[in-house]
């Protein structure tokens, strides 16, 4: 029987994205006094009032996808595919270089006055389009020869479509894609010989791209500049970031300096976005620091709860592989800031000001929570749509 609460899903789950993102005003609205400083134009009350605009609408438009029978994503992923293909390349045609790098990311769009990051709409879709891929092979043995151009082509195609520009999304998305064929049973041998074969053509990209870098703009070099500088420091931006990074964190003891009293938002680049970790231990201390570590952790524990009561295995799959690379980028972020992991550029979720990578981010947990509020449910949805003719949905059973 299904339920008749406006809300569904996974309660526990819409309690920490809702924690996670009331907390998110605080740093947000005290580091984004560093942008009106640095940028020279605007108001700290303004880029408050941008990010609740933004987190407000991610909020609406995990509500609406909650709403949507997660079986329906399998026919959307499908439909889907080729439209971020053509936007990956459509971002990459833009030429847009920093310092001689790829640094073709975002659409305009002028309407809103927003930029569009294509590559989380391409994971997104990448993710689904696996996971049914998986669902449709399940219990059969899958042949490399069969699924090459199915389900590696399109694979490869997208990360190499986003490596140029950005190194650790692709890394990021590469990863959780080898992840969740290793959970949805494709062939270990397979698997490897894949890695192989994508560690080949990484080689090879950094060796074409720094004997002709004319003819690849990329970011090969930063990347280089950066590890490097995790080692010994040498990169004079990236160890600045650190330092400032650093002095952040011992400024905030245990209890911090209090909300708004950061000192070091006014020198530290990105304090809003990829190093907000580091303002929110400055004016909250350890045991703000340690409190959305709590979050996070628990966030992983509903994810890993909910695949594991999911009736589907194609539900088991896209919440595994839409909600692990959360968590990952979380922890990521946050080892960047206290000096574990090299410079990488990734926001913390749900937190940092940002764009429109937050929408795909509140996309994904929708569909997450779409998954938890079907799981005791027999789903009679599929057959309804078969008998109105429902395309979507019968594009799902058939593909």
């Amino acid at each position: 029987m299904k339920r008749n609460t406006i809300i569904q899903g996974d309660k526990s789950l819409w309690g920490i994205l809702t924690l996670l993102v009331i907390f998110s005003f605080l740093p947000v609205f005290s580091a984004s006094s560093n942008l009106v400083y640095v940028i020279g134009k605007g108001t700290t009350w303004g880029y408050l009032f941008k990010h609740l605009l933004l987190m407000s609408f991610g909020f609406v438009l995990m509500f609406i996808v909650h709403r949507i029978p997660y079986h329906y994503f399998k026919g959307i992923s499908i439909l889907a595919l080729p439209v971020v293909i053509l936007l990956l390349i459509y971002t990459n045609s833009q030429e847009t270089i920093i310092q001689g790098a790829n640094a073709s990311r975002w659409i305009e769009i002028p309407i809103v006055g927003l930029s569009f990051q294509t590559s989380s709409l391409a994971g997104l879709i990448l993710i689904i389009y696996v996971a049914h891929f998986l669902d449709k092979k399940k219990f059969k043995y899958i042949k490399l020869k069969s699924s090459f151009f199915s389900l590696w082509i399109p694979i490869f195609l997208i990360i190499s479509l986003i490596l140029p520009s950005n190194f650790s999304t692709a890394a990021l998305m590469f990863l959780i894609t080898i992840i969740l064929l290793f959970i949805g049973g494709y062939p270990v041998k397979r698997i490897i010989s894949m890695l192989i074969l994508a560690f080949t053509f990484l080689i090879f990209f950094v060796l074409t791209s720094k004997a002709y870098p004319e003819l690849i703009p990329n970011r090969v070099d930063t990347w280089i500049s950066r590890i490097e500088s995790f080692k010994n420091g040498h990169d004079l931006e990236s160890n600045y970031q650190i330092e400032k990074a650093k002095t952040a964190i011992a400024s905030g003891g245990v209890l911090g300096l209090g909300a708004g009293k950061s000192v070091m938002k006014n020198f530290l680049p990105q304090s809003s976005s990829d190093f907000i970790y580091a303002i929110i231990i400055e004016e909250f201390g350890l045991i703000g620091g340690l409190g959305i570590i709590i979050l996070y952790l628990l966030l992983l524990f509903r994810i890993v709860v909910i695949a594991h009561k999911s009736k589907k295995f194609f539900g088991k799959l896209i919440v595994i592989g839409l909600g692990i690379p959360v968590v990952i980028q979380a922890f990521v972020n946050i080892g960047v800031a206290l000096q574990i992991l090299p410079v990488t550029g990734q926001n913390l979720p749900l937190i940092s000001s940002g764009g429109t990578a937050a929408w795909i981010t509140c996309i994904s947990f929708g569909i997450i929570l779409s998954v938890s509020s079907c799981r005791d449910e027999i789903h009679d949805d599929l057959v309804d749509n078969k008998e109105n003719n429902n395309p979507i949905a019968i594009l799902s059973e058939t593909a």
